[in-house]
């Protein structure tokens, strides 16, 4: 197959670009390299069938050409980030919402397969010990720049089912539920590349807010196996995925794994959230996935423990491949 990856220079695209590649399929890479790296895609930039263009999504002008020269997307092209998020709101929105209506309409008038990638920030100030797919969303006061990512990909979600009932397209929507692995930077706020060039270099791991807010860690490996299912799967068309692991742990337990792991000195200091990102940020106390729906569909499962997470991203950052 041909297969259009947009974000294919961003950390997940970049994983999945090579997945693509390694099975015999062409990919077809769009970045505009805000935020990805071709340092993403170094192991096959030499592969005849990589194409990569360095464009914008929202400013592109032949987007329906490409859409129509491919088999299927992979829309992983957006704002990532709770810093980039909070220090750049109207990109946030702009790329996220313009971006992917660009994208969208391309797959509707071409009849193209299209998996959207969406978050778990949507569940926004939920309170439930696991979230899934049908669940009522609550997301926070506008005031809050923290929370235009949630409405952004929760946006981008409604049109791809108003696609699907109004033009039967062949989507499908995955919320990530932190995807980490080698090759993810800490640039953007992402903690578990932060923490560990934190240990590697022996300097305290800054915890934000008191630490007791917990999360759930997937191995970018483990989504990318789910997202190669996800190809041919017409079960899936008009239909919501959460991606994720079940282990939970605390932002605190986070750093002193971290920290045990792999041997470190390091000790943790406390920021307060104000300091960290801006005045009265709000952040999701728990984020923790039920995933039986893609199991039930894939026979799919998180298998990556945290501890081999943690060791996969240090061996990345010491080699320089972050």
């Amino acid at each position: 197959m041909r297969i259009l990856v947009t974000g294919g220079a961003g950390f997940i695209g970049g994983h999945l670009t090579e997945r693509l590649l390694k099975m015999g399929h062409e990919a077809v890479v769009i970045d505009n390299l805000s935020t990805g790296s071709l340092n993403n895609l170094a192991r096959v930039q030499s592969n005849p069938a990589l194409e990569f263009i360095q464009e914008d999504i929202v400013t592109m002008t032949d987007m329906g050409d490409i859409v129509r020269n491919v088999d299927m997307i992979f829309h992983l092209a957006a704002a990532v980030g709770v810093e980039l998020v909070v220090n750049d709101p109207v990109r946030t929105i702009t790329t996220n919402v313009h971006g992917t209506e660009q994208v969208l309409k391309a797959a509707a008038e071409h009849d193209k397969r299209i998996v959207v990638a969406s978050t778990s920030e949507v569940y926004g100030k939920s309170t439930k010990k696991t979230f899934s797919e049908t669940d009522d969303l609550l997301i926070g006061c506008p005031n809050h720049s923290r929370w235009s990512y949630a409405c952004s990909k929760l946006l981008d979600e409604f049109y791809v089912m108003a696609f699907y009932r109004a033009q039967k397209l062949k989507g499908t929507v995955v919320r990530f539920f932190n995807t980490v692995g080698p090759r993810q930077t800490g640039q953007y706020g992402m903690v578990v590349p932060r923490f560990v060039e934190q240990a590697l270099n022996n300097e305290d791991l800054s915890v934000y807010g008191d630490g007791t807010q917990s999360r759930c860690f997937c191995h970018v490996f483990d989504t990318v196996r789910a997202l190669i299912g996800l190809i041919d799967c017409p079960e899936s068309y008009g239909k919501i995925y959460n991606i994720g692991s079940h282990n939970k742990i605390s932002i605190q337990g986070l750093a002193e794994l971290v920290i045990a792991q792999l041997g470190s000195s390091s000790g943790i200091k406390k920021v307060p959230y104000d300091q960290a990102y801006e005045a009265g940020f709000e952040d999701m106390l728990h984020r923790a996935p039920n995933t039986r729906a893609v199991r039930d569909l894939l026979n799919w499962k998180a298998e990556f423990a945290l501890e081999e997470i943690i060791h996969d991203v240090a061996a990345g950052i010491k080699s320089g491949n972050t």
